[in-house]
């Protein structure tokens, strides 16, 4: 006898739905009978992604958002409330990367930008999905990543919102407790998705194609992570940390300049080094 699915008829909002994790949680939530709402700012992708998932036995409503924009956000909750009466789940996984030395911005525009899409996208979506999850005793899935634990340097805006949302969602998790509302903080390490080829430099061009050179065999899938970040939802755990997350994490607690030494040596260095045999343009060179 097949087991039921956790997620069976349950709402769920997925934010930054068009591509990587976000597009293989829709996904797979679609095959368990979800009813969905996704949200991303790529229209056409979006509705795609829709009507893939309604043929995977999922109900789903495309809602173009920039989480980044507070009253996109709540528009959002209204959306999804007034098709479906509530709120299930509530996944951020909208998020973008940029590889820059703070030293080397023109002003802290970009700096800023990644903030509001990282941290902020998250604040804006939890905040006004509060009064439907405590109805539900929902769940709230925050995608962060290990740059949440461990500093990259080089990528010092990526960090610090990272290091926000998994402060951010341990403060919620012991506020909401009593609300019945689970917080799951999931912090991948390094995973097969357009995040990498979509990552800024300074100025904000996209390296692209020094994106996908970083890319290895070790690295995760989108649809495993996916897999596994369900998994810690449906059991409401507190954190998800994939490989090589809990030792790394350890390490840092207990060893933290060694810790920093091994970053900068065995993950950034040798990345930028197989990053710069792409690079035709000069883009690493200060790096």
């Amino acid at each position: 006898m097949l087991q039921k699915s956790p997620f069976r008829g349950q709402v769920v909002i997925v934010t930054g739905a068009s591509s990587g994790i976000g597009r293989e949680l829709a996904r797979q939530l679609a095959r368990q009978g979800a009813k969905l709402v996704l949200a991303a700012r790529r229209v056409e992708r979006l509705q795609a992604l829709a009507e893939e998932c309604r043929a995977l036995d999922g109900e789903a409503l495309p809602v173009p958002t920039d989480v980044a924009d507070e009253a996109q956000c709540r528009e959002l909750l209204r959306v999804c409330i007034s098709e479906f009466g509530g709120v299930d789940m509530l996944i951020n996984n909208a998020g973008m990367s940029q590889f820059a030395k703070l030293a080397e911005m023109p002003d802290l525009t970009l700096f800023r930008r990644l903030m509001e899409v990282n941290f902020y996208g998250v604040l804006n979506c939890t905040y006004y999905a509060l009064p439907a999850l405590t109805a539900s005793r929902g769940r709230i899935v925050n995608i962060a990543s290990l740059g949440g634990y461990l500093a990259i340097p080089g990528a010092s805006s990526y960090s610090a919102s990272k290091f926000a949302l998994v402060g951010l969602s341990d403060a919620l998790r012991m506020e909401l407790a009593g609300n019945g509302i689970a917080v799951t903080l999931v912090c991948p390490y390094w995973v097969v998705t357009e995040l990498n080829e979509n990552i800024i430099d300074a100025h904000g061009r996209h390296y692209t194609e020094l994106g996908r050179s970083v890319y290895t065999k070790r690295m995760m899938s989108a649809e495993r992570a996916a897999e596994i970040t369900l998994r810690g939802a449906a059991k409401r755990k507190a954190r998800v940390l994939m490989p090589p997350g809990l030792p790394a994490v350890l390490t840092r607690t207990l060893f933290p300049r060694l810790t920093d030494w091994i970053t900068h040596q065995f993950f950034i260095r040798p990345a930028v080094e197989r990053a710069k045999k792409h690079d035709d343009k000069g883009l690493l060179d200060n790096l």
